[in-house]
Parts: C-alpha cells; sequence; structure tokens
C-alpha cells in the first residue's frame, strides 16, 4: 500500500506535467505563422517534428525521474521494503507502459491540431484577402462622405455603408466550403483496425445505418433457451455497455472542443475498444468484436460529420465576413467622425481576446487542482483505501440498488460515486473559489506586467503594441493571435490612451469574473473542466482493469503492467451472474474456497469442457486467488447475499440461494470488521 501511494503521486505528477506541456504546444501550433510565434521554423511539418523531439525529450526526462524515484524508494534501509521487492519489476514495467501511452496521446494530439491548423490556411489568406478589400472600400467612403458637402447623418452614414458594403462583396468569389464524407475516413480506419482479423467480416450495411438504437448482443449458433445462454449473454452485454459508455465520454470531450476533426480521432475511440476488450474478464469474439466496433464507429462518424460541418460553417469567409459587419460599419463611423477609439477599442480586445483566454486559463487548471485537493483524502491514497472506503460506502447505505449498480456497472456506479465525492468535497463555494482565485490573479499579473511591457518598447503603431502584449501572454496563458487583424481593422486608437483604457478594462473584466466564478454552481463548473478529475481518478483506482474470472472483483494489484492479479475480498461468484447450478438456484460458494474443492466450472474460456476448480490457473495463469478455508474474512459478502438473497435472485432471474443459517446472525458491524481485516486497516 505504502509503494502503491508513492507510485500514484509520481503517476499523477507525471500527467500534469505532460497535460501542461501539450496545451502549450498547441497554442504555439495555433500561433504558427504569425508574430507572436516562437519559432523560426517556416514548414509546418518540420515544427511538428522539432515539437515530437521536444516531447520525446521531456517523456524521457520524467520516465528516468520516476524510476530513479521507484530505486530509490527499494533502496531505502527501513520499511521492510524487501517484502515487495518482487514488485520492482512490474512497477518499473508499469512506469514505461505510462510512457509509451502518453506519447501516443501527446503526439495524437499535436498532429491533429497542426493538420488542422494547415487545413484552414487556405481559407485565412482568403478571409485576410477579402478583410483588406473591405477596409480598403470603407477608406475610399470615407474620403467620398467627407467629400459631400450636405451633413451626413449617422443614416445617411448607414445607407452609405450597406450600399458599400453590398458593392464590395459582389464581385468577391465566395466558393462554398464543401464538407468532407466522415463516414468514408471513419470506415476506412475501421477496416484498417480489423484488417489482421476480421476486416471481412464488416457488414455491408452503410456506417450512416449503424449506431441509431442501443447495442443488443446476438450471438449466432448457441442454443438459447439454456440458463447458459442467458449468463453469456449478460456478461458481453455489460462489457459493450461499459465500452460503449467510456468511448461516448471520449467523443463528447472532442465535440466540446469545437474544432475540426481528425482521423486521430476515431483512432483514439478504436484503442479504448481494443484495450478493454484485451481486458475483459470474459472471452469475446470476433462477431462480437466486429458488430460492437460497427455500431460505436456508426454513432461518433454521426457526430463527428456534424462537429465537421459546424466547423466549415464557422470558418466560411462570407459568413465570417457578415458576423463583423457591425463592427465594420461601426468603426467606418467613428473614423469619418474622428471619434477616440480608445476605450471602445480597449474594451472590445478585453472581450474578444482576453476574457476568453481567461476562462479558458481557469478551465485549464482547475480540473489538476481538484484531482489533487482529492488525491489528499484517505480514501483516494491507494486502490485498496478506495475499494475499502467504496464497500464500506455501500454497506452503510443499505441500499440494494446501489449494490447492484456496484456489481453489475462497476465503471459507471464508482464514477458516479467519485463524482459525488467531488461535489461535496467543494460543497462550499470558498474552496473552489480559493483555486479559482488563485488563477485569476495568476492571468490578471501577467496581463498588466505584458501591458507594462509593451509600453516601454516605444513601438511605433497600435497594432505591434497589441501583438507585444499577444507575444508575451501565448505562453502563459495560451492566448492565440488569430482573428487580431479583425481587431486591428480601421483602428485609429492612440498607443497611450489605448493602454490606458486596457488597464482599467482588465481591472473591470478582473471584477466582473470573481463574481461570475462565485455564483457559477459547482456542476456547471465540472462540466466545463478540460481535465475530467472523476475520470482522472479513476483510472487510479481501476488500476489493470482486470477482474476475477469467478466473481468479477476487480483487482488489487499496484501499477498497470503486473504479470500476477489479486483481489484481497472475493465475493460468492453468482453475484457476478454466472454462478448457479442447473436448478437455477443462486449459489453461495466464494472463489477462495472453491479453488481448494473438488468441484468444477465450465463457461466460454473452457470452451463450454468441465474444468477443475484445483486447476483454474491452466485457464486463468495470470490470477492468484489464494485459498481460505475458515473464510472469517468473507463476512462481508456473507452479511450483504444474506440480506439481499432475494434482491439478487431475482435481478438474475434465477431462484433464492440457500443461505446457511450461520450468514444469517452476521450483523452489520461485523461484515464492517471483516471489512477492515480484509484491507489492513486499523
Amino acid at each position: 500500500m505504502r509503494l502503491c501511494t508513492e507510485y500514484n503521486q509520481w503517476e499523477w505528477e507525471f500527467k500534469k506535467e505532460m497535460y501542461s506541456w501539450v496545451t502549450k504546444a498547441e497554442t504555439r501550433i495555433s500561433n504558427f505563422g504569425t508574430v507572436a510565434a516562437t519559432s523560426e521554423i517556416s514548414d509546418m511539418n518540420e515544427f511538428i517534428t522539432k515539437l515530437k523531439t521536444e516531447a520525446t525529450t521531456e517523456l524521457i526526462k520524467w520516465e528516468t525521474k520516476i524510476l530513479d524515484k521507484l530505486n530509490k524508494y527499494f533502496d531505502q534501509p527501513e520499511g521492510h521494503v524487501y517484502l515487495v521487492e518482487g514488485y520492482r519489476e512490474e512497477f518499473s514495467n508499469s512506469i514505461k507502459s505510462l510512457r509509451r501511452q502518453t506519447e501516443r496521446s501527446v503526439f495524437n494530439q499535436i498532429t491533429a491540431a497542426a493538420d488542422i491548423k494547415e487545413g484552414l490556411k487556405e481559407l485565412d489568406k482568403i478571409r485576410a484577402n477579402y478583410r483588406g478589400k473591405i477596409e480598403k472600400a470603407v477608406f475610399a467612403l470615407t474620403d467620398e462622405c467627407r467629400k459631400k458637402k450636405a451633413k451626413m447623418t449617422n443614416k445617411k452614414l448607414d445607407e452609405s455603408f450597406n450600399k458599400m458594403w453590398t458593392e464590395t462583396l459582389k464581385p468577391l468569389s465566395f466558393s462554398k466550403q464543401h464538407a468532407s464524407d466522415i463516414y468514408t475516413s471513419v470506415f476506412h480506419q475501421l477496416q484498417e483496425n480489423l484488417s489482421p482479423k476480421g476486416s471481412q467480416l464488416l457488414s455491408e450495411k452503410s456506417l450512416k445505418n449503424c449506431g441509431l438504437k442501443p447495442f443488443t448482443y446476438k450471438p449466432k449458433g448457441l442454443n438459447q433457451v439454456t440458463g447458459w445462454f442467458t449468463k453469456y449473454v449478460k456478461e458481453r452485454q455489460e462489457i459493450a455497455d461499459s465500452i460503449i459508455s467510456a468511448c461516448n465520454d471520449c467523443i463528447s470531450d472532442k465535440i466540446k472542443r469545437k474544432t475540426n476533426y481528425h482521423d486521430t480521432y476515431i483512432q483514439e475511440i478504436l484503442h479504448i475498444i481494443d484495450e478493454k476488450l484485451n481486458k475483459a474478464a470474459v472471452d469475446t469474439d470476433i462477431e462480437f468484436e466486429v458488430s460492437l466496433k460497427q455500431h460505436i464507429c456508426g454513432s461518433a462518424a454521426r457526430k463527428f460529420q456534424k462537429m465537421h460541418e459546424d466547423f466549415i460553417q464557422e470558418n466560411d469567409p462570407n459568413r465570417c465576413l457578415q458576423k463583423n459587419k457591425e463592427t465594420f460599419c461601426t468603426d467606418f463611423k467613428d473614423v469619418f467622425q474622428e471619434r477616440d477609439q480608445c476605450q471602445k477599442k480597449a474594451e472590445e480586445f478585453t472581450k474578444q481576446r482576453l476574457k476568453p483566454a481567461v476562462e479558458n486559463f481557469i478551465c485549464r487548471s482547475l480540473g489538476p487542482d481538484i484531482v489533487d485537493k482529492m488525491l489528499t483524502k484517505e480514501e483516494f491514497s491507494t486502490r485498496m483505501s478506495f475499494h475499502y472506503s467504496i464497500l464500506l460506502d455501500l454497506i452503510s447505505k443499505s441500499d440494494f440498488n446501489c449494490f447492484k449498480s456496484y456489481i453489475y456497472s462497476y465503471e459507471y456506479y464508482v464514477k458516479s460515486w467519485i463524482s459525488e465525492r467531488i461535489r461535496e468535497t467543494f460543497s462550499s463555494r470558498s474552496t473552489v473559489c480559493q483555486f479559482e482565485d488563485k488563477h485569476l490573479k495568476f492571468c490578471i499579473d501577467h496581463i498588466n506586467a505584458a501591458i507594462n511591457k509593451a509600453k516601454t518598447e516605444n513601438t511605433d503603431s497600435l497594432k505591434t503594441f497589441v501583438e507585444n502584449i499577444c507575444i508575451e501572454l501565448c505562453d502563459k496563458l495560451g492566448i492565440s493571435q488569430d482573428a487580431l487583424d479583425t481587431f486591428m481593422v480601421l483602428n485609429n486608437a492612440d498607443q497611450k490612451q489605448f493602454a490606458h483604457w486596457l488597464n482599467m478594462c482588465v481591472e473591470e473584466m478582473k471584477e466582473a469574473l470573481r463574481e461570475k466564478l462565485k455564483n457559477t454552481e459547482i456542476d456547471t463548473k465540472l462540466s466545463q473542466l478540460h481535465v475530467k478529475p472523476e475520470n482522472e481518478l479513476f483510472s487510479r483506482v481501476f488500476g489493470c482493469g482486470q477482474q476475477c474470472p469467478f466473481c468479477k472483483i476487480p483487482c488489487d494489484a499496484g501499477g498497470e503492467n503486473h504479470t500476477r492479479h489479486f483481489a484481497l475480498l472475493h465475493r460468492p461468484w453468482s453475484l457476478a451472474q454466472v454462478g448457479w447450478d442447473e436448478s437455477n438456484k443462486l449459489q453461495t460458494d466464494i472463489c477462495s474456497s472453491l479453488v481448494i474443492s473438488n468441484r468444477y466450472f465450465h463457461f466460454s474460456g473452457t470452451k463450454g469442457e468441465y474444468h477443475p476448480y484445483k486447476e483454474y490457473r491452466e485457464i486463468f495463469p495470470d490470477w492468484n486467488i489464494p485459498p481460505d478455508v475458515s473464510l472469517e474474512s468473507s463476512d462481508y459478502w456473507k452479511y450483504v447475499m444474506a440480506k439481499y438473497n432475494k434482491e439478487f435472485a431475482e435481478a438474475c432471474k434465477a431462484q433464492p440461494a440457500d443461505i446457511p443459517d450461520s450468514w444469517r446472525r452476521i450483523t452489520k458491524e461485523q461484515a464492517k470488521k471483516s471489512l477492515k481485516e480484509s484491507f489492513y486497516v486499523k
């Protein structure tokens, strides 16, 4: 447990650091080709190669750092470290695996960001060209209006502007941006993923017709009237539901970014499916895999198609010009009437550029803060302390539906449980506001410093002045220089006065944001976070993801790449809906006693043949289930099964078990005591 605690902390530090690194890398990509760019490289491919080299260096640095910490842990003279010497290699492998997984994720993110940026290059040129034509036409109109002897009222200025706008845009060629067929792209990725094993099994049904209804597993060629068939289908349906839920979370995260589609998105989803299928406690055939992937990819393609079309529409040159028509008109009247634009332009820059960057920075930073805070709690210190806490909470609630959800929808229940703990911890608004105030102060301090630095650089134009502010903030706040040209169009503000008003606007923005954050509900804040705390915390307690092949209890071993799985507290395996006999009765046997009995088991893993429990390792060589004759440490699940025997039977569509009288006499306090003993809680 001590080693797991240490390792979990190292792992989180590594993840947090790489999250920060890739966020800055994405900002550098968005600024590529602008004055805010920090690299002299002009070719995007060369720039991405450079970023990947930097990422690899950072990854190796952290991998070495954690391996050194692991070795120092084992080199310490006290603490009975020799007792866990056998786990040194497994934790070392987990560190290397973490590095490989993170590298794949980082490379995918920067590749997608670069490709999307490059895809906008031509559109950016078109927008800049058309914007220049509008600006030129506005200056010509200004001169024309000034030459007129008649007084130009606001109404006449509006009429003149609208006429000019129509005449200027009429000859411009706004070729319609055609959306790509995302379904075809997704299908190609699916074919490639299945090519080594089952692409020929892909049905002729178009992906457009897949994923429209809830996924229902329907195996072929099996006797559908046996109890074994019911169990077989139930197990695989639960696996499918869990995988679909995880993929939907991933898809939602992508869509929230409001960016363009990239093939790495569906590759990531297919990787999630493969990883979860490999860790599934039951065997799944290729037909199951293909049908599940078709369902998920069909649903994903539908959502990604809409995301892509929304992105195309949002970046359409004509739409972008029309969206800024009112700004052009207002600026034209300001220039014509020689009005001071300083205050208005400072407000515009603050509202359009600084405020979104600050809000984005807070959302980006708050997630890791919440994870850090939760990790200070005892229940999240190790995987075993978490499992103890959640089992203790379950028995304290005395609610069968909670046990049912925990056993049959483990991931959903645990994530919900973690989310509830987060809400409880941050129910006092002062707790989360402390984090938000810290990040808000960081942003405001750096904005003011950037303005003050720009003042001292004696620039010859307002555009350069604003560019210098963006350059100073791009790495710190992730502020991009995109669309800065739109802000500078017809901008005749005095640099010194603009700086004065900008300082005033930043102060007003600070107070307005502080008030907004104070009045925002915790659920709303959690939904906006870039790093989802419940997912990060779940990945820590979920571990390798393996479950006992008999009772489906999660593995308690530390790290992810251990060679032997074990669980501290097995439960009656019929609760996993895989253990009732020909009489259709639930069974009270627990894995720890079954492995020293003369009984036999059979299911898909044994190809339907009976196999002795004593020789379970021939079928499941990666699992270690210590035999327990006394079963004194299992009072927890004895109590639960005795209390909810009828309810479990109904949920499993079976007959209630024959509960021993000794089980019925176990009290809740005795069950809690046995739980403490199982998890070594003092």
